[in-house]
């Protein structure tokens, strides 16, 4: 396990940014980290990369404790909103962050040339930052973060100013790099970008983790079904609202959200039973907005 938390929790006075925090990635991930804004995905995130000092709990970051310098040296971070000297060029900015991690001459030499062939930027390191497009920008943000050839990246929400391309050329750089045996762990809240490329999710919610695992395990766990039905009675709909996590009904039209797809003959059968008539039934498939939408809605009744 390359990153493990147990009750990490950030406490600002009486309020809880993150609480009781327990997530487990495993090496070779894609994590994706999933909240609203002002969830504490950001907080999270900080207390990992050793910018904040959580107020109790425990984690270890490639087997060490959180804080050890050691973990530290192998960790990439590029935050959310982050802003580098429009005046250097591309090639001067991974130069001064070279520096600034203390890579000595022929190691700075080796290593600029490199990340920026990997991040797709080879050919305009001459170029000054304040040119570069929002997503050339973002790839010389992560440039910067590899440069020392970390085994855990952190991504602060790598791409929620870009536009779709920008979007897709960081994906793509996301998925090199896991390729290549990176782990990332992915804060964001653009909910397609995550159910592209994450091998395992969680979502967070007023500093609380609501839901978590691997995509196919979370959107298991509701089925949204259609039907088209006359003549419910009383007791029809009484069943069909037993038997569900919601329910909506317009005239014949009867939308339901079940917790899993093994109930959808009881629905037919609470129908005609009791003296409906059934005329279509048709599951829908469930995506990771319907999801998040659903979790973070139920957590703010």
């Amino acid at each position: 396990m390359i990153l493990e938390t147990e009750n990490l929790t950030k406490m600002y006075g009486a309020k809880a940014a993150c609480s009781k925090i327990c997530l487990s990635v495993n090496e070779g991930q894609i994590f994706g980290f999933l909240g609203p804004n002002g969830a504490g995905k950001s907080t999270l995130v900080k207390m990992l990369v050793g910018l904040l000092f959580p107020t109790s709990g425990t984690a270890r970051i490639l087997g060490r404790p959180l804080g050890d310098l050691g973990a530290r040296r192998k960790i990439g971070y590029l935050p959310e909103n982050f802003r580098y000297q429009d005046w250097l060029t591309g090639e001067e900015l991974l130069s001064f962050h070279a520096s600034l991690r203390g890579m000595s001459g022929t190691e700075r030499k080796r290593r600029v040339p490199a990340v920026l062939e990997q991040v797709g930027l080879a050919g305009k390191e001459k170029q000054k930052v304040g040119a570069y497009s929002k997503g050339m920008q973002q790839r010389v943000g992560l440039a910067c973060a590899l440069l020392h050839d970390p085994a855990l990246l952190f991504l602060d929400e790598p791409a929620s100013a870009l536009d779709p391309l920008g979007r897709r050329e960081v994906r793509e750089i996301m998925l090199e790099l896991r390729g290549s045996g990176k782990t990332i762990f992915l804060n964001s809240h653009l909910l397609s970008e995550v159910e592209m490329i994450c091998d395992r999710v969680a979502i967070i919610n007023k500093g609380k983790i609501v839901a978590g695992g691997t995509l196919d395990e979370l959107l298991a766990q509701t089925v949204e079904v259609e039907m088209q039905a006359e003549g419910l009675t009383r007791p029809a709909l009484a069943e069909l609202a037993a038997l569900s996590k919601k329910i909506a009904v317009e005239g014949r039209y009867v939308n339901v959200v079940l917790e899993h797809s093994g109930q959808i003959p009881a629905l037919a059968e609470a129908v005609v039973k009791n003296g409906g008539r059934l005329y279509s039934l048709g599951a829908k498939h469930n995506s990771l907005e319907d999801l998040f939408v659903d979790l973070i809605q139920r957590g703010d009744h």
